[in-house]
């Protein structure tokens, strides 16, 4: 997993609780880096799942809200970071639709080492989208987190549907209201 991942991780639990926060789900963590993050590098996904099963124990709050919670603060990031992979003039169904053709390639080519779950999109009609996200990673609540941001970032209202559909896939259905 890219470290940028992880360093928005620990930057987003800095911010919604505090560093102190940071340092006990680090120090509570047994992790081969140490906690030690740069965003270009690659850590094991391991202690992704680590980090924020200790935040959760931490808070009271359960994974699958932090996962989620996440995910939404993470797109907002990378929108931020990565403005020219946000292709705005076309909405929200059109971005969604390009993640996997345009939006990975571009990823892959900063990142050749690029781990990145698949997302294989079908346009049922104008106004809804099916998404089928695949990861042997099982961060569905992730996924969720981050269309959930590209939602809000978009500024269109839509409902979001989720359905576990096998071990590793779950489809997502976006329909603008």
């Amino acid at each position: 997993m890219k470290g940028i991942i992880f360093t928005e991780f620990l930057d987003m639990v800095e911010k919604k609780f505090s560093i102190d926060t940071v340092d006990k789900i680090i120090e509570s963590s047994n992790l081969a880096s140490g906690g030690s993050y740069t965003s270009v590098g690659t850590y094991p996904h391991t202690e992704m799942a680590e980090l924020v099963v200790n935040l959760g124990r931490e808070t009271g709050i359960p994974v699958k809200d932090l996962l989620i919670a996440f995910g939404n603060y993470l797109f907002n990031r990378l929108a931020v970071l990565y403005p020219n992979f946000v292709i705005f003039e076309n909405g929200l169904l059109f971005f969604l639709e390009s993640i996997e053709n345009h939006i990975h390639i571009q990823v892959r080519k900063l990142y050749p080492d690029a781990e990145l779950p698949q997302f294989n999109t079908k346009l049922i009609h104008e106004k809804k989208l099916e998404m089928i996200y695949v990861s042997e990673r099982h961060l569905g609540d992730l996924a969720e987190g981050l269309l959930m941001g590209a939602i809000e970032f978009f500024k269109q209202e839509a409902s979001l549907k989720r359905e576990r559909q096998l071990d590793e896939t779950i489809k997502f259905t976006i329909e603008l209201i």
